[in-house]
């Protein structure tokens, strides 16, 4: 067990050493740009936030891994009808594309499907738009799993699903920047560039769940949720938490839905609170 732990160890805790250091780049860019004091600079207590999230989120993902390694390595290694190699480029090309493509459908629901949401909201919480926003990650994985499950029925083995996800992570950090503008058409076309990543973190109406992909952006294309960036976005939730307290954006929209579900006549209701989409309301009841 200790060899397999050691093939699983999490790329992004390597990576965070060149994450601060590209966070130290991106201020400094944006001082002498005269953003700095802008919401599209950086604010000390802004970050903070998302920095302490960012911990936080390493701390809980390491621990939950563990858990979900169990599972994916018994259906692996009982249920799976085969084994794909893990020494071949193509098996790893593969998987990267199959991993986003299930990153894709887990971004929407989580968007789409509120107690989802109720989990990635924390990191749409900032309204800054920067590499530390990045960093603002969710503390409640517990949905997640569920759009992993199939990889290693597909014969993925389990380490190898956790490291391409890393991978996966580690491009998506990069996409939290306005210092970078739209990039040559071909990569705007089939990757997701900051470009795209602005208009998904934005509030404004017709941006809203939008773009989902982590490195590709045909996924969006081929499903319709794309949406090219037409002004400067407006960054943050529809209805700001006014909040730095961790707890609150990580737990508050939790108990937003146990209010809605308490307040709720009937169990349609109580369900769609939970699975309907964010902002769901029941019809209006004739008496």
């Amino acid at each position: 067990m200790e060899a397999f732990w050691h093939q699983i160890e999490n790329p992004v805790l390597y990576a965070m050493p060149f994450f601060f250091g590209f966070i130290a780049i991106e201020v400094v860019l944006l001082r002498v740009a005269g953003h700095h004091e802008t919401r599209t600079g950086y604010s000390k207590i802004d970050t903070r936030t998302s920095l302490s999230m960012g911990m936080g989120a390493l701390v809980i993902a390491g621990v939950f891994k563990f858990a979900v390694l169990v599972v994916l390595g018994v259906l692996w290694t009982c249920v799976a009808p085969w084994h794909i190699p893990t020494d071949t480029w193509w098996s790893w090309a593969l998987l990267m594309v199959v991993i986003d493509f299930a990153w894709y459908w887990y971004h929407r629901f989580s968007h789409r499907v509120r107690i989802g949401w109720a989990a990635h909201q924390a990191h749409h919480s900032s309204e800054y738009f920067n590499l530390g926003t990045a960093l603002r990650q969710k503390w409640n994985p517990w949905i997640e799993p569920l759009f992993w499950l199939p990889l290693p029925l597909l014969g993925f083995a389990p380490w190898a699903i956790y490291v391409a996800f890393a991978f996966n992570l580690i491009y998506q950090f990069f996409s939290h920047t306005e210092t970078i503008g739209r990039l040559p058409r071909p990569i705007e076309f089939v990757f997701n560039t900051p470009s795209h990543h602005r208009v998904h973190h934005a509030s404004d109406r017709e941006y809203l769940d939008r773009n989902y992909g982590g490195i590709l952006i045909v996924w969006d294309r081929m499903f319709g949720t794309f949406q090219r960036e037409l002004h400067t976005p407006t960054y943050g939730l529809t209805k700001p938490v006014d909040t730095y307290n961790v707890l609150r954006l990580q737990y508050g929209e939790y108990g937003n839905i146990i209010t809605d579900i308490r307040a709720a006549r009937r169990w349609r209701d109580r369900l769609g609170f939970i699975f309907g989409p964010p902002g769901w309301q029941p019809a209006m009841v004739l008496l």
